[in-house]
């Protein structure tokens, strides 16, 4: 835990103090942004971090090293009054308090605190505010370590993703009898090979499957992958190395032939829908503009709706990324939620509209990271549908 950092940001952000919260770890963002191990939590815990001065804080007696790991004074509790009577203490000095908390729950990621705490502190006299871009701060942004990270793993699935092209023409070139499920095992056999991790399994989707957006290929009901078909692969991994960032991509192809018209018009949407999201992505950052995660999405989504696809691009148009795969900052968000949380410098995120139609799905996604003063895509873009 770095407490100086903490506690500018805490002074930067309008907050007098950052609560954090927990029971039986239903709050893991408090964990990993206190530094904290896993362990068997049964009884509530808090730490409050004061914009100035000496963190404070309260754990039960029957856990009373809960805590110990971290700097402040200690105060323990047994029953019920003396636990509303020492946290109504604790927080005594401070009217504006952050918490993982979000009004009306519209950014769920970060809503980890229950109503009744909420409700509990508000009789005490306090303001809840959400800790949504606190805990970007020191969740979504990356190390330089971290970074450097992200573009091994890059370079890596990019050449695995590139040969398991290669094998599926191959295979449905000779006429051989091979699945989706088969092509998962593959892509997992050589992310092992180079040493890459992954939460979770790829999709690998040929057709109708293709519009399912997390189509999971399973052994005994995948379908056989022939000449002819239409194909998406969306593939993720990070190095075997602790916090190292995700890189996480979708292309698609058609096997055997040449792309439909209709094909070939919905990934041009896509594509452009990607683009434009892009555009803005990179604007905002040469301008040093602050962008919200909402208007990014805006951009991709004018795109499809305005060509007339409107109902059939369903999620978002992207999440952030960092050690885990669905990170803990700003996603390109105005259908979902409106997510309002600031795209910082230094991290990462996807880009991935989608349109998906009842006979198949195009997602094209890319993966950005920012910097003060710009913003890039990493690794390689599909400006084209494939043909194996």
């Amino acid at each position: 835990m770095e407490l100086n950092q903490i506690q500018t940001a805490i002074a930067e952000s309008g907050a007098d103090a950052w609560l954090f919260y927990d029971h039986h770890q239903r709050d893991p963002l408090a964990y990993a942004i206190l530094g904290l191990p896993a362990a068997h939590v049964t009884r509530r815990w808090y730490y409050l971090i004061p914009a100035h001065g000496e963190p404070s804080k309260l754990v039960h007696k029957i856990e009373p090293a809960r805590l110990d790991s971290l700097p402040g004074s200690k105060t323990t509790y047994s029953s019920w009054q003396s636990h509303e009577a020492a946290l109504r203490e604790m927080v005594a000095p401070f009217q504006r308090i952050a918490m993982q908390y979000s009004p009306r729950n519209t950014i769920m990621y970060v809503s980890m605190v229950d109503a009744g705490t909420v409700e509990l502190l508000r009789e005490f006299g306090k303001e809840i505010l959400s800790s949504a871009e606190l805990v970007s701060r020191f969740q979504a942004v990356l190390s330089e370590d971290q970074i450097r990270s992200h573009y091994d793993a890059q370079q890596a699935l990019d050449k695995v993703l590139a040969a398991g092209f290669e094998e599926i023409g191959r295979r449905a070139a000779a006429g051989d009898s091979f699945t989706e499920y088969d092509m998962l095992l593959w892509l997992e056999e050589a992310m092992r090979r180079e040493n890459l991790i992954c939460e979770n399994r790829p999709n690998v989707s040929i057709n109708e499957n293709s519009s399912d957006s997390h189509y999971e290929p399973q052994p005994n009901s995948s379908r056989p992958i022939r000449t002819g078909d239409f194909l998406l692969i969306d593939i993720w991994a990070r190095t075997n190395q602790p916090q190292s960032c995700y890189y996480d991509i979708t292309w698609t192809a058609v096997i055997g032939r040449d792309p439909s018209s209709e094909e070939q018009r919905v990934f041009s949407i896509v594509r452009d829908a990607r683009d434009a999201a892009i555009s803005a992505v990179k604007q905002a950052f040469a301008e040093n503009r602050p962008m919200q995660g909402w208007e990014a999405d805006d951009q991709a989504r004018h795109i499809i709706n305005s060509a007339g696809y409107a109902d059939f691009f369903n999620h978002r148009t992207g999440h952030n990324i960092s050690s885990i795969l669905h990170g803990a900052g700003a996603h390109l968000d105005n259908l979902e939620t409106h997510d309002e949380r600031l795209i910082l410098p230094n991290t990462c995120f996807s880009v991935e509209p989608g349109i998906y139609l009842p006979h198949f799905g195009v997602r094209s996604e890319i993966n950005m990271i920012t910097a003060p003063g710009s913003a890039r895509v990493t690794g390689r873009v599909q400006n084209q549908l494939l043909r194996l």
